[in-house]
């Protein structure tokens, strides 16, 4: 068994085609069905089901390839740490993001990484945090920022900042009048939210108190769609401190702080245990210090650098 051998396995599941699996790692078809027709002859097992089309892994091919991908991986890393004690930071950076945190954080970090790291391939991904968990599993991804705890023993996080929730309500609702807001002040029957498979949807949740049910005719994809179905429709909803700023003047005036208790959510970039790059974790950090306003980061991660 050999590191080539394991790449051809998984070009070949990334395109379930012989000859576009051959194009991508640079050989002849002939050889690539030759190196993997070698390794499942090694292992005493198919790897790939021939017969369909296009071509699928087996039961026990999904375990090899799930196998191959950490081992990939973790060669990979190997090879990135000696690039770092050597004082150089490059190579490939696959980091996943959720989507209520992507427009506040990633127009602003793509630049500013780009800049501060050019010698690193940058490329980013919008995911749900369930998806982001899986991907992680199987080293198919490095890092990604999203919100914790996610209480998953096999995944370490790093903290970068504290975002506080904050009402919008429309001028229209009897609760506009309140100055501020507790979690019994806040009645589901007028509560529009994000579609499931969103976190912060269960955030709300679980500040108000409430089981994750309401009556509401439509749970919205993103936060601006929400902030404009307040606007026409009446109501309100629960947006990020960072979305403020995306807000007009007259906007603003509908917004109203909640306490008792205090809604926050904490934002950390996570990665796997056995992650080794050290470099690239801390420029992850250092260019979201950068972005994020002072008085929302952690008090370690502004002293501090990242030891792993």
């Amino acid at each position: 068994m050999t590191l080539q051998q394991l790449e051809y396995v998984l070009a070949l599941d990334k395109t379930r085609h012989f000859v576009r699996a051959a194009e991508i790692c640079g050989v002849t078809q002939p050889t690539l069905s030759a190196m993997i027709q070698k390794l499942e002859d090694e292992l005493d097992c198919k790897i790939f089901d021939r017969s369909r089309q296009p071509i699928e892994p087996t039961k026990i091919g999904k375990q090899i390839i799930d196998q191959a991908q950490v081992i990939i991986y973790q060669t990979n890393q190997l090879k990135e740490s000696i690039k770092t004690e050597k004082g150089s930071l490059t190579g490939i950076l696959n980091l996943a993001i959720i989507p209520t945190i992507a427009p506040y954080l990633l127009p602003q970090f793509i630049a500013l990484f780009k800049d501060m790291y050019p010698d690193i391939t940058l490329k980013v991904s919008e995911m749900h945090t369930d998806t982001i968990i899986q991907k992680l599993r199987i080293a198919e991804i490095d890092m990604a920022i999203l919100s914790t705890p996610l209480e998953d023993p096999h995944i370490l996080e790093v903290p970068l900042y504290y975002e506080k929730f904050i009402a919008y309500i429309s001028p229209k609702d009897p609760i506009y009048e309140r100055t501020q807001l507790s979690a019994t002040d806040m009645p589901l029957d007028r509560l529009w939210v994000l579609e499931e498979g969103h976190c912060l949807r269960n955030q709300v949740f679980n500040f108000c108190n409430k089981k994750p049910h309401h009556d509401s005719t439509y749970e919205a994809g993103s936060i601006d769609t929400l902030v404009k179905i307040v606007d026409i429709n009446g109501g309100y909803t629960v947006i990020p401190e960072l979305h403020i700023e995306l807000l007009n003047d007259r906007q603003k005036l509908n917004l109203r702080e909640i306490v008792k208790p205090e809604a926050t959510r904490e934002i950390s970039v996570v990665i796997r245990h056995d992650f080794v790059r050290e470099g690239l974790l801390n420029a992850v950090a250092e260019c979201v210090k950068q972005i994020i306003p002072s008085h929302m980061l952690d008090a370690r991660l502004k002293k501090f650098a990242i030891r792993i």
